[in-house]
């Protein structure tokens, strides 16, 4: 006798959900408070870029990368962060952007600062989520920069990764574009254990 038959839950895979025309390329900057404010000129800008990937390094079109990171002061215009009504009013800490047909994102921020957490201290870090079709959840990761050594270095997120897999979640620096820093880093969803990007339990 055959199993009845089950229908697709949201869950038994994800998207793509949205389409492209969903989203306004002011999206991905978190310099902005909204699409049409200036960009905050607190902090050191910079922007990240990368690709991602499936098994066999075959790149994702229209995966969607949400992204958030604390402020140049180290604090979140959130109501659970204790400090937030001392965070920065012009910088939102949270973006949206999805891959073109190449797999490629980008991300516009500045360069957060750490804080304290349940009695540790975090290095300054970044966040990122990724839906996609394909995925039965999204994936969650955590991106590290290369100017805190020291700090990533104590870090108890990125400590709770093998030490050959931790410089895989430090971000990649290459070659300034008008005065403003670039990093990359490139998410491959699956592949070997010596490949695919760490991710972490949201």
């Amino acid at each position: 006798m055959k199993p009845p038959l089950q229908l697709p839950l949201s869950s038994h895979t994800i998207g793509p959900f949205f389409p492209p025309h969903f989203f306004s390329e002011a999206d991905n900057d978190l310099t902005r408070v909204s699409r049409d404010a200036a960009p905050t000129r607190s902090g050191t800008p910079y922007i990240l870029r990368g690709t991602v990937m499936k098994e066999g390094r075959i790149p994702v079109p229209n995966a969607i990368l949400e992204f958030w990171q604390a402020d140049s002061s180290g604090r979140f215009r959130h109501p659970l962060d204790p400090a937030h009504a001392e965070a920065d009013p012009d910088f939102l800490g949270w973006g949206r952007d999805w891959t073109d047909l190449e797999g490629c994102y980008s991300f516009r921020s500045v360069l957060p600062k750490g804080y304290a957490e349940i009695g540790t201290v975090r290095a300054p870090h970044a966040n990122l989520r990724v839906m996609g079709a394909g995925l039965m959840n999204p994936v969650c990761t955590t991106v590290f920069f290369p100017d805190f050594a020291l700090e990533n270095a104590k870090d108890p997120v990125l400590n709770a990764v093998p030490p050959e897999l931790r410089q895989r979640l430090v971000v990649a620096e290459r070659a300034p574009e008008n005065g403003v820093r670039v990093f990359s880093f490139d998410i491959l969803l699956r592949g070997s254990a010596e490949d695919e990007t760490p991710f972490f339990q949201d």
